[in-house]
């Protein structure tokens, strides 16, 4: 594991790298607000591995992730305040990818970071190999299609009525209060002392944990094409138990995207791919990203 600091317009973007920079690139996309620390570590160096010693694929992947604007040690603006737009934490993936030197790669993203995958892919094709989407739902979609379900009851009632926010000078209490809204969206697995270990980690390596509230204050342009224009081979993974964005919504994703596989995640709500779901996610990964499925 590599920690590198990589300059790109307005910011200066925290990114850490597992495997051979000469194996195909594999780039992790977090959610709003998340830092990349939510991307286990073991999870990253499983794919950067290729997977198991009995499996079939043994090409390893160049594993990237990065902290967005406003989390863990990326450029942070103060609480209330940011300096960027939508477009800017929709654009710097690409950004990643320029800094690093690499021209094309597999996204792979989770809830917001679905949705920046979908724009990367609509609007920056050649950077694209393949797109894995996970716990997310349809940035274009055919205006004839049923609409989708809205949150479950107990998400609708947080938005209406927010937790107050923890203490910010104190660190466990962030940590605590991190893992918590964690558990109100996981699903019936949610682990609940890896949870609060990986918040503490957060919290740990922030610049200012408030800062990442920004992110529901930028909005950004509307994505310039549909998820019909996508080309590349697509992989769609959504927890059975999905409060915010119930199947329905993973299903309309992969119906969007000519030749996308679904897979549906037994005891999975929206988050990162838990521990218990990595003996599926991961595999799933590997195949949708072996060099012989995306070469050109």
């Amino acid at each position: 594991m590599t920690e590198t600091f990589l300059d790109v317009p307005g910011a200066r973007l925290c990114a850490e790298t597992f495997g051979d920079p000469a194996d195909p690139a594999l780039l992790l996309i977090g959610g709003v607000a998340g830092a990349m620390d939510w991307w286990q570590d073991d999870f990253c160096r499983a794919l950067a591995a290729g997977g198991g010693d009995g499996d079939a694929d043994r090409h390893g992947r160049f594993v990237i992730r990065y902290d967005h604007r406003d989390t863990g040690r990326s450029r942070t603006d103060p609480p209330g305040a940011p300096s960027y737009t939508g477009d800017d934490l929709a654009l710097d993936p690409v950004r990643v990818l320029d800094a690093l030197g690499i021209d094309r790669a597999h996204l792979v993203g989770v809830s917001m970071g679905g949705g920046i995958a979908q724009q990367v892919a609509i609007e920056h094709p050649g950077r694209v190999a393949s797109l894995t989407l996970i716990s997310t739902s349809p940035l274009t979609r055919d205006a004839d299609g049923p609409p989708l379900p809205g949150p479950a009851p107990e998400i609708q009632a947080q938005f209406a009525s927010p937790p107050p926010d923890p203490d910010w000078g104190d660190p466990d209490a962030v940590a605590r209060s991190l893992a918590e809204a964690d558990r109100v969206y996981a699903g019936p697995g949610y682990d609940e002392a890896e949870s609060l270990a990986t918040a503490r980690r957060v919290v740990a390596r922030s610049i200012d944990p408030a800062a990442a509230s920004n992110h529901f204050l930028v909005d950004g342009s509307p994505v310039r094409g549909t998820l019909a224009d996508v080309a590349v081979p697509a992989l769609v993974l959504h927890g059975e138990d999905d409060p915010l964005f119930p199947p329905e919504h993973g299903r309309a994703v992969a119906a969007e995207i000519r030749g996308a596989r679904l897979v549906l995640l037994p005891g999975v709500g929206h988050q990162y791919p838990p521990r218990s779901a990595w003996g599926v996610v991961v595999p799933e990964i590997l195949a949708i990203t072996a060099p012989e499925r995306t070469a050109p």
